[in-house]
């Protein structure tokens, strides 16, 4: 069976050598060039077990943020990220971050059940906070983070890479904000992903850990339900999970699917792990936004149609359809986090947003059915 050119499982591999597995972008991510001019904040970075860290990062690096420091518990993985990010300088302890008076933001993509309990103790050391996905696990952490966040009143974020940084994915929000396809009634979002068993960490196994399928891949798609329907309130219709092929990890999903109804519009939802080797990337990852005048179809990846490179959006309307370049648009989220920390706004996402996102996945994990098939 033939490798496949872009492996999402490299991150140690290609960075340090290291035999243990990290998950990588659907692209070689570099570290931002220097940036010229005084920084708007200084950052730092606790905990780096998924290398969705690198884009995290780059983002805050872009929108103006000065990189200070580092900690990870783990030696290669630490080496590996230095070596990306030479300016980081690696701290002797969390709390050397934590009582740092001069670091304004923390980032974190440590193990995802211990991303909530940081978070908190970012928050109450008066810093703001940006967590890679899933940010929170469990509807007990959830609440646990609302009531510091309400206390502090510092900014807990959490980075929907497949929205904020996919460029077609911007470009759709744009479109549906100016009535390209009229008012958006449904959003079909697909995470399919490749999972490679041998390059996996022991925690990817446990559901305690991760929070299960819903909680963690589908979190991408829950948001997007949200953003593009506009909804503010909505509710799990149904759900359900299942372990179909991995029988010798009793603890793990493979395959997921949710309903939700908002205010505004539904959704459905499909993940899973069984991207096939054949794929060019580690996943066809797609969103479809279905509008009263039209529909937007995103394929987050890869165009299995033949056209190179990831984020390819198509647009059918009363007039036709059309293919739309979105090589070059913005991604605006690392900026006006940068801004939102100085300013103490609420623009790059709200914190309700936020929030009611992780809620409804949350819930979903917790209400899903698991189904088994019979041979």
């Amino acid at each position: 069976m033939r490798k496949p050119p872009v492996d999402r499982r490299e991150f140690l591999r290609d960075l340090a050598g290291s035999a243990a597995a990290l998950s990588i972008l659907p692209h070689t991510v570099q570290a931002q060039p220097a940036r010229t001019g005084p920084a708007k904040l200084r950052f730092a970075v606790i905990g780096i077990n998924h290398s969705h860290i690198n884009s995290q990062v780059n983002a805050v690096l872009r929108g103006g943020g000065e990189l200070v420091s580092v900690y990870a518990k783990e030696p290669d993985l630490l080496a590996a990220f230095t070596k990306t990010f030479p300016q980081a300088k690696a701290a002797r302890s969390e709390n050397e971050i934590l009582d740092d008076g001069s670091i304004q933001l923390v980032l974190s993509s440590g193990i995802p059940v211990e991303r909530a309990p940081l978070g908190i103790r970012v928050m109450q050391h008066g810093k703001d906070y940006m967590a890679d996905k899933p940010g929170i696990t469990t509807l007990d952490q959830l609440a646990q983070v609302r009531k510091v966040q309400a206390e502090t009143k510092r900014i807990y974020s959490i980075m929907y890479s497949e929205r904020f940084e996919n460029r077609a994915t911007v470009k759709a929000g744009d479109l549906v904000k100016a009535g390209a396809i009229g008012r958006v009634i449904q959003t079909i979002g697909l995470g399919p992903h490749r999972i490679t068993p041998a390059s996996r960490p022991e925690w990817f196994w446990h559901k305690e850990q991760f929070g299960g399928i819903l909680c963690d891949i589908a979190s991408h798609q829950g948001d997007q339900f949200l953003y593009f329907t506009g909804s503010t309130s909505g509710e799990v219709v149904s759900s359900q999970v299942a372990n179909v092929n991995h029988p010798d990890k009793p603890g793990f999903e493979d395959f997921g699917d949710v309903m939700l109804r908002g205010n505004r519009g539904t959704g459905y939802i499909r993940v899973d792990w069984f991207t096939p080797d054949g794929l060019a990337t580690w996943g066809d990852g797609r969103l479809t936004i279905l509008g009263t005048d039209g529909f937007i179809e995103i394929r987050k990846n890869v165009d299995i149609g033949g056209r190179e490179g990831p984020s390819h959006l198509f647009l059918v309307d009363q007039k036709g359809t059309r293919y739309i370049d979105t090589k070059d648009v913005d991604l605006p989220y690392g900026a006006a986090l940068v801004n939102d920390v100085v300013n103490r706004t609420d623009t790059a996402m709200t914190q309700a947003h936020c929030f009611l996102a992780t809620e409804l996945m949350l819930t979903a994990q917790a209400k899903a059915q698991r189904v088994t098939f019979t041979s």
